[in-house]
C-alpha cells in the first residue's frame, strides 16, 4: 500500500472569514460569560463597602457617577476593553503557535497558519501576525481583502510576518 501524502492548498479569502467568524462567536461567548461574573462580583463588593467606592469614584474617573450600576457599567466597559484586548492576542497568538497551528476556528475548518517554511510558527511570529491584523483593518479592511488576490492567498498581516495559511 502506497503512502498517500495528503494535498494542502492555500486558505481563501473566505474560508478564512468563516473561521474568523467562529473564533469570534467563542470570543464573544467567554466575554460575555467573564464580564457578567466580574460585574456582579464588583457590585456586590461596592454595595457592601462604600467606603471603596467613594475612593473608587474620587481617584479613577473624573465622571458624575452616583450610583453604583452607573459606576459598575463605566468600569465594565474599560474592563472590556483592556481585557478583551489582552484575551484576542492570547487566544489567536497562542492558538496559532500551538502544535495545531490554528485557532478553533480555522481548526473547524481544516485551516492553519505556518511560517514560510511550512513549519509551526513561534509565539513571537503569532504576535506580530495579530498586531498585523490592527494595520490590516485600520486600512478599510483593505490588508484582509488582499488575501483574494495575492498568488499564495496572504493578507497583508500574513506577509508583514511571513505566514502562510493552509487548508487541508
Amino acid at each position: 500500500m502506497e503512502n498517500e501524502e495528503i494535498q494542502h492548498v492555500y486558505a481563501g479569502f473566505w474560508a478564512r472569514l468563516s473561521a474568523y467568524f467562529l473564533d469570534t462567536a467563542i470570543i464573544a461567548v467567554f466575554m460575555i460569560v467573564s464580564i457578567t461574573f466580574t460585574r456582579n462580583q464588583l457590585d456586590g463588593y461596592l454595595a457592601t463597602h462604600p467606603d471603596m467606592l467613594k475612593m473608587m469614584q474620587d481617584s479613577l474617573l473624573s465622571a458624575d457617577t452616583s450610583n453604583i450600576a452607573d459606576y459598575t457599567t463605566k468600569l465594565m466597559y474599560y474592563y472590556a476593553m483592556f481585557f478583551g484586548f489582552i484575551f484576542n492576542w492570547i487566544y489567536f497568538a497562542g492558538f496559532e503557535s500551538s502544535h495545531l497551528g490554528a485557532t478553533p476556528g480555522k481548526w473547524v475548518l481544516g485551516i492553519y497558519v505556518t511560517d514560510m517554511e511550512g513549519k509551526r510558527v513561534s509565539f513571537r511570529r503569532a504576535t506580530g501576525r495579530y498586531f498585523g491584523k490592527i494595520i490590516s483593518g485600520i486600512i478599510l479592511g483593505i490588508g484582509y481583502m488582499m488575501a483574494g488576490f495575492t498568488e499564495k492567498f496572504q493578507a497583508l498581516h500574513d506577509m508583514m510576518a511571513e505566514c502562510l495559511v493552509w487548508k487541508k
